[in-house]
């Protein structure tokens, strides 16, 4: 690079040794961005999840002290839309919206109709260490599905589903709204913490990159 790179750009290759599981490389880049000094937990949340992905649970749990040590906490994902003026909230698993069990019933429903166009969920991103049927139900109820569920079961078919997100779009939400946006005939606009997603007829305008 003909410019020195900032955290961000160290960060960046933080995310792409998650990405390709690339330890090794990971432990030297957190190192650098160390000395540069985190700008927030995503740093400590990549490394973590570097180790989850490998199967080094106990290096993502010492990881994960470290950032508690050093002062920074990991907000919980949490996801809203706006329906009529009110605005609805969702974290992941939550039961708590009037309408729940309606929610987790079209969720069930999508499940059934994406995994005949080829869906399997990716479980990497699921960062405890469950048994895999348990890490497939705790990839279904993240609050970004919840909400564009809702969404789905409240707004007029004409109408597009936006929610907002406070974290990053998980890579198996991102597949799986696509394939919805293709089953459902629907428009889904997601903003996270990085970007604006259009999902439209099973494609996003991210281009699988973001």
């Amino acid at each position: 690079m003909r410019m020195k790179a900032d955290v961000r750009v160290w960060g960046a290759l933080l995310a792409a040794c998650r990405v390709h599981k690339n330890i090794d490389l990971g432990k030297q880049v957190v190192r650098v961005i160390q000395k540069l000094g985190p700008e927030g937990t995503g740093n400590f949340i990549l490394l973590s999840n570097i180790f989850s992905v490998a199967g080094r649970f106990d290096a993502a749990a010492e990881v994960r002290i470290i950032q508690k040590e050093k002062g920074f906490k990991k907000s919980p994902g949490c996801s809203w839309i706006e329906i009529n003026d009110s605005l609805h909230a969702f974290i992941g698993g939550d039961r708590s919206h009037p309408r729940s069990p309606e929610i987790h019933q079209e969720l069930h429903n999508i499940l059934v109709d994406i995994n005949k166009l080829g869906y399997q969920a990716d479980t990497s991103f699921v960062l405890q260490d469950l048994e895999e049927e348990e890490k497939e139900k705790a990839l279904l109820y993240h609050s970004e599905k919840l909400a564009i569920a809702f969404g789905i079961l409240t707004l007029s078919e004409d109408k597009d589903i936006f929610v907002t997100k406070n974290l990053r779009v998980c890579g198996d939400c991102h597949t799986v709204i696509k394939y919805l946006s293709l089953v459902r005939r629907r428009d889904i606009i997601v903003r996270d913490a990085n970007m604006f997603h259009h999902f439209k007829n099973g494609q996003c305008s991210c281009g699988d990159f973001w």
